[in-house]
């Protein structure tokens, strides 16, 4: 008796090979209710098998929608929410041979508000104002807030800072006798918070009284100390911009900008102001050049303190 055995197999003429776009080579995002809709060419003969799985997990056809042609692929959703952001595998496979891809997606929205937003100090006509991050930053990295001050007598509300990339700022000019509330934004690539972060207390301008001085009167000197610092700033060259912070001490402090260690004197490229304790140090239409690290020092009889920053001038492209 004489056997003959049969072989089945499949002749593989063209490899799988998924055709990742660029722009999906890095996170895809989104706004919240935008239509995500990803084509992803790829190739394959005979035709491969395409699968999707999210985060590991087989796909929800009530959430998410494919459509798998001979020669390509395409995810989409409706109406995309938060929770459709994650880690999207695809698979195309013949036989034994495999390629696969790895698609981020992040879905964000407007963040939450400050909160813990609480006037810390007040001195003069000045008021040192913190807050904490909002507890949902919207699925998307905080790029900074805009904090507003209103007048207990009228309660209208005005910008003061915009942008303003620390959880803290000093805001300044503010009116003797007056009783002033605050409330902060935050943002991030969508935008603005729909709701503000409203003070918790409220910053009260005493009207200043003359009183004789007594010999017995508390010793009110004190060395230099910054209330809030210098931060790290990128900018677009020939744009004009500014580095701020605040500093207090009695004697009033001698102040000194410098640029990589160098005192700035003297450079009409450079402006220094001083207005009871908020510093600024204007700088018209940087370049590149100058970029670099930039220092503010205060000092008086009592002693001295410095902050630094770092300046990125980047030319458009």
């Amino acid at each position: 008796m004489v056997y003959i055995w049969q072989y089945s197999f499949i002749s593989i003429s063209e490899s799988p090979k998924i055709r990742l776009p660029r722009q999906l080579r890095q996170t895809y995002i989104k706004k919240v209710g935008e239509q995500v809709n990803l084509l992803i060419p790829f190739q394959g003969k005979p035709r491969p098998k395409v699968t999707w799985t999210k985060d590991g997990q087989p796909l929800d056809p009530k959430q998410v929608s494919i459509r798998t042609s001979e020669c390509d692929t395409i995810l989409f959703i409706r109406s995309s929410e938060r929770s459709h952001s994650g880690k999207y595998d695809l698979t195309v496979q013949i036989e034994n041979m495999v390629d696969s891809a790895t698609i981020s997606i992040r879905i964000v929205d407007k963040p939450g508000p400050a909160h813990a937003v609480m006037v810390k100090e007040v001195w003069g006509f000045n008021a040192l104002l913190e807050w904490q991050p909002p507890k949902d930053n919207g699925n998307s990295d905080i790029t900074g807030y805009t904090i507003q001050k209103a007048d207990k007598k009228t309660m209208e509300w005005f910008n003061v800072y915009e942008h303003n990339r620390q959880p803290r700022c000093t805001v300044s000019d503010l009116i003797m006798g007056n009783e002033y509330y605050f409330r902060v934004y935050s943002e991030n690539i969508v935008g603005l918070s729909d709701a503000p972060g409203v003070s918790k207390n409220t910053a009260i301008i005493e009207k200043t009284v003359y009183k004789p001085r007594d010999y017995n009167e508390m010793d009110i000197n004190e060395a230099p100390k910054f209330l809030t610092p210098l931060t790290d700033r990128v900018v677009v060259a020939g744009y004009s911009t500014a580095l701020n912070c605040a500093v207090r001490g009695h004697p009033k402090p001698r102040v000194i900008w410098m640029k990589n260690k160098m005192e700035i004197k003297d450079d009409p490229k450079f402006l220094m102001k001083h207005n009871q304790g908020v510093l600024t140090l204007n700088i018209r239409k940087p370049s590149p050049f100058d970029g670099g690290t930039y220092t503010c020092k205060a000092i008086n009889d009592l002693g001295e303190a410095e902050v630094d920053c770092k300046l990125e001038v980047r030319v458009p492209q």
